[in-house]
Formats: structure tokens, C-alpha cells, sequence
């Protein structure tokens, strides 16, 4: 248990010397007294809110909520601005600065007199992001999810994020929906506060985050518009200041079973593919040996019980929190689950789940009455992936789930744009596509562009999937036959590179298989006969991104931020 005069910020405020007079006296400046800070826990609140920020619209009042239940528990609450990653507006893509936050957060926490951080995200990356930071930053964290956007609506429809946005601009290729009608779906697909309301990545992230423990319980599933949020925020507030005093820090939660548990839920859930790179990242900062391996042994057991889009039909975050949300999910997969792991209230998931049911068991099946049998991702290898890569098999048509096809070759993104509509272009609903040069490097920053487009000939011939396969990844909110995060990427030289158009792919989901029809002497050949690109970076953090970003079975975070990388420098002895 902590003391007053063993908290962090003591260090900063408590010495009766001319360093402790300066933070006094500046703190003083901006308005404040001992009675704010004296003996009280310090507990920082960063906060990704920004005006481009659509998701985290609502954090310019959530922070005031946990100001609230900061200063209600006794502690001093100080907010710092993070880097805000806005999916929708920063290019090539957010995957590229992920690691940017992560660092800015573990530094904030650093350098500041902090006793304890509430981190405040939920837009895809930033849950991630925030969790790595304040995990390598070890003092005790609490997180808080944006919560999921209200249901979209268009002429009496309901519109889900993303997975609409696909399928009706699909229909508008094919002639099918007006320019008028299209102004409709892009003012109504949106509209409140929240992040996408599908199980896209936000809801992926931050449902993993609540199942590992690092949330108040179910937190994750509360849409940002609900009153039962701003209640969550203050209540967040309260908990963090009683965590300080219990010294509960992020290494005390996020074991390796607990990361196993958020596995199986993510599983059960109908997770996004990114959540496979992201977790591997969170555990590796948690000194927990994760990999792709622990992913295909969860997808063999655990069943997507979880009816919503994309890998369910019909359903969307907001019936799934009315329906109980994720504990209720978690109630259903306790068979599967390590009930003795701590959470954040200092209490076990066992005790957690007291008392959680399901209320529309269409929304939340049982394990026997599933959405998919098996879960929400498969991780495939071969001589085309030897390090992995990965499919949604639930999101995508049954038969490409065993398939052989001809490769159909784009190096390129701007490639693959400028000929993917070509009238003439020689191609059957039976091809495979490739692109390729889009990973952690050639992206650069493994862009979400592996959801590659239909070509227009087949769109008007009524063809709404084909496999693909690239080394980018996809929006969780994606679907379709798409094999992404083809390990080691093409542009560092992965087999991937060397596929030719013609080539024979074959694709055997069941065995977990991806196979090139070409003879190892074949492959040895173009290999030598390959030009090694040119870097994508001279100079700043692309050039850092560059030397030190892992491959995606990796996790995709920087080789010297991880555990056992080199000794930390500590915290300089300077006041």
C-alpha cells in the first residue's frame, strides 16, 4: 500500500529545497493551493480528444466527468494532451503513428509528476497505443473507452460504420444507388459521438481491453451517448485514486492468462483482424509471450457467439450492450476463460461476472447455438506467408474458404486504382488478387487497403467477393475472402514479392494452409533477379519507422521498445 510520502509526486512537491519550491510556486501560479496537492495522489488524465477527432468528439465534457470523480476520491487531477489519431483523416494511416503515441504516453507519464493515469480513447489505434505506453510507464493505469456511435439510419434502414459504407458503394459501381440517394448514407451512416458501432477495430480494442482487465467492468460496450458513460468516466475518476494507494499497476493485471482471455472473447466477439497485431504488440510490452499461435489455438474452441456486423448479420454495438454487453459475452465463455486474473477494481474477472446475464440471446448466442463454429480469425502459412497471415473466415462467402485460383498482381496502391476499373481488364470472379509493397514498410505503415476493391467488369456481373491477399491490413469493419499481413512483407523481400500474374495460389482455410504452385528453383530465380526498393524515408520518424518497425507477426512495435530490449535509463535524480 501506498503512503503520502511514498507517492511519485512527492518527489516533485513534498522537499523543502529550492527545486520543491519551484514546482510548488509555478503550481501555485496557475491557481492553486496545498490543499489541492498536499499528500494527494497526482493522477494524469490524457486525454486524445481533438477538433478532427470525430470519434472522441464527447472527451471535451468526458474529462470534466473524471476531473469529477478525481477530485471526489481525494486526488489532483491534471489533464495532458496527447497525439490524437483520427482514422479517417491522417494519411497514408494511423497504423503509422500508433507507435508515436504509445511513446508520447509513456513519456507524459514519465516526466510529469504522475501517480496514476487515466487513459482516455477508443478510435482504433489509440486503445493500443495508450495501453503500451502506460504499461512500459508501470504506474498504476485505468482505461476509458470513447463507446460505440448510436446506429446509423437511411430510409428506414439501419446503417453500420464501415460495413455499409463498403456494400452500398459497391451498389453505386454498379449503378444501382443515386447521387442523392448516396448524400443520404453519408449524412446518416454517422451520426452521434462514439467510434464506429460495428465490431470493427475500436470495438475490438476496447472490448479486449475490458476483458484483459484494464476497464471498469463492461465499460467497453456503453455507447458514448448513453448517460450510463458519463457515469462510467466519473466512477473511472474515483477508482484510479483508490489503485494509486493500492499500488495496482498495469503488471499486475495484464498476465498471460488475462491476455489469453482477451483472446477468447475477441474470438467470440468477431474480431478484427487487427486485433491479432495489436495484442501481440500490448503483451510484448507486458512482458507476455504472445503469438500467433496462441490466436489459432483460441480460433479452434471459441466459437463467434457475438450477432454483430460484420461477422454477424444483423446486429450493432448498441443492441449489443442492451443485450448485456461484454459481460455477458465473458458470462457465456466462462468455460473458457481464467476467472482468477485481477482487473482494475482490485477484485478477479470471477467476481466481475456476478450477477451478468444475457438479455436477447439472438444478440448474445450460447456456445452451442453460435454465429461460426469456430473463431473470429484463422492464421494461415505456407510458402507464400512462411511467418503467417490472416483471414476472417465468418466475414467472408463459404466457397473461397478452399480455393485455387490465378494470381492477378498489383505492386502497388496507386497501381491497383488506376486498373482495377479497367473495362478490359483479365479477370474472373475466380482470379486472386494480390497487392503487395503495402506492409509495415512498403506502405508504409501497413495501410488498411487489403479489403481490395471487386473490379468494375465483375461488380456489373453481380460478384461481391473474390479472394485476395495482400501484406496490408483491413478495416475491422471490412469483410470478404481477404488474407492480410502476409509475414515477411514483399517489400522487404517475402515471398510475396515474387508472385507473377498467372501464378496458381491455393487457399485451404480448414487446414490453415496458403500454398504458391511455383518450384523453389522458380522462386530462387526471381529472387535473385529482384531489385531492392528504395527506402520510403531519408530523415524524421519515417526514418526511425523504417529501421526499427517489426514485421506484423511481431506486433508492429518498435524492436527497442520492447521488454528485454536493453535497460531503461530510470528517472534522473535532479530534484
Amino acid at each position: 500500500m501506498k503512503t503520502p510520502d511514498s507517492l511519485r509526486s512527492a518527489r516533485w512537491f513534498a522537499p523543502d529545497d529550492l527545486r520543491g519550491f519551484g514546482h510548488r510556486s509555478r503550481i501555485m501560479q496557475m491557481g492553486y493551493g496545498p490543499d489541492d496537492w498536499a499528500g494527494k495522489p497526482v493522477i494524469g488524465i490524457i486525454n486524445t480528444w481533438s477538433d478532427i477527432q470525430p470519434c472522441h468528439a464527447h472527451f471535451k465534457q468526458r474529462v470534466e466527468d473524471v476531473r469529477r470523480g478525481v477530485l471526489q476520491a481525494g486526488g489532483f487531477p491534471i489533464e495532458l494532451p496527447a497525439l490524437s489519431l483520427a482514422e479517417q483523416y491522417v494519411k497514408p494511416t494511423t497504423m503509422l503513428y500508433r507507435n508515436m503515441l504509445a511513446m508520447d504516453t509513456e513519456e507524459l507519464i514519465r516526466c510529469h509528476p504522475i501517480d496514476g493515469v487515466v487513459l482516455m480513447g477508443g478510435c482504433d489505434k489509440t486503445t493500443p497505443a495508450l495501453l503500451m505506453g502506460a504499461t512500459s510507464a508501470g504506474v498504476p493505469a485505468i482505461y476509458i473507452p470513447a463507446g460505440p456511435m448510436l446506429r446509423g439510419n437511411w430510409e428506414g434502414k439501419v446503417l453500420g460504420s464501415g460495413s455499409d459504407a463498403w456494400k452500398f458503394w459497391d451498389e453505386r459501381r454498379a449503378g444501382k444507388i443515386t447521387p442523392t440517394q448516396w448524400l443520404g448514407i453519408e449524412g446518416g451512416i454517422a451520426r452521434s459521438h462514439g467510434h464506429c458501432m460495428t465490431m470493427g477495430t475500436a470495438s475490438t480494442m476496447t472490448a479486449i481491453a475490458d476483458a484483459l482487465g484494464m476497464t471498469l467492468p463492461g465499460a467497453s460496450s456503453i455507447p458514448a451517448a448513453d448517460a450510463n458513460h458519463i457515469r462510467m468516466c466519473a466512477e473511472t475518476g474515483r477508482r484510479i485514486v483508490d489503485m494509486v494507494w493500492e499500488d495496482l499497476t498495469p503488471a499486475k493485471i495484464q498476465t498471460v492468462p488475462a491476455f489469453k482471455n482477451a483472446i477468447a472473447v475477441a474470438m467470440a466477439m468477431g474480431c478484427s483482424t487487427n486485433a491479432i497485431i495489436h495484442v501481440i504488440a500490448q503483451a510484448k510490452r507486458a512482458g507476455c509471450d504472445i503469438s500467433l499461435d496462441d490466436f489459432e489455438l483460441a480460433s479452434r474452441k471459441i466459437p463467434v457467439i457475438a450477432n454483430v456486423r460484420p461477422s454477424g448479420d444483423k446486429y450493432l454495438m448498441e443492441d449489443f450492450y442492451y443485450a448485456g454487453g461484454v459481460l455477458a459475452l465473458m458470462s457465456e465463455l466462462r468455460p473458457h476463460l481464467n476467472l482468477d486474473v485481477m482487473t482494475v477494481t482490485g477484485k478477479t474477472l470471477g467476481e466481475n461476472l456476478q450477477g451478468a446475464q444475457v438479455y436477447n440471446h439472438d444478440v448474445i448466442r450460447s456456445l452451442d447455438n453460435p454465429i461460426y463454429a469456430e473463431g473470429s480469425l484463422a492464421v494461415l502459412k505456407g510458402n507464400l506467408a512462411p511467418n503467417g497471415c490472416v483471414i476472417k473466415p465468418a466475414a467472408a462467402e463459404k466457397r473461397f474458404l478452399k480455393h485455387t485460383g490465378r494470381a492477378l498482381v498489383f505492386d502497388s496502391y496507386p497501381a491497383m486504382k488506376e486498373q482495377i476499373n479497367r473495362p478490359d481488364l483479365d479477370v474472373t470472379a475466380d482470379h486472386v488478387l494480390i497487392l503487395r509493397n503495402v506492409g509495415p514498410q512498403g506502405g508504409p505503415g501497413m495501410p488498411e487497403w487489403g479489403m481490395i476493391p471487386i473490379p468494375q467488369k465483375l461488380i456489373e456481373q453481380g460478384v461481391r467477393d473474390m479472394v485476395r491477399i495482400s501484406d496490408a491490413r483491413m478495416s475491422g469493419t471490412s469483410y470478404g475472402a481477404c488474407i492480410l499481413h502476409v509475414s515477411p512483407e514483399a517489400y522487404i523481400g517475402g515471398p510475396l514479392a515474387l508472385v507473377e500474374n498467372g501464378d496458381e495460389i491455393s487457399v485451404d482455410v480448414a487446414k490453415r494452409t496458403i500454398h504458391l504452385h511455383v518450384a523453389d528453383d522458380e522462386l530462387a530465380r526471381r529472387k535473385s533477379a529482384r531489385a531492392i526498393p528504395e527506402p520510403r524515408y531519408e530523415r524524421g520518424y519515417g526514418w526511425m519507422f523504417n529501421r526499427h518497425i517489426q514485421q506484423a507477426d511481431q506486433g508492429c512495435d518498435f524492436d527497442f521498445l520492447q521488454t528485454g530490449f536493453g535497460k531503461a535509463a530510470g528517472e534522473p535524480d535532479i530534484f
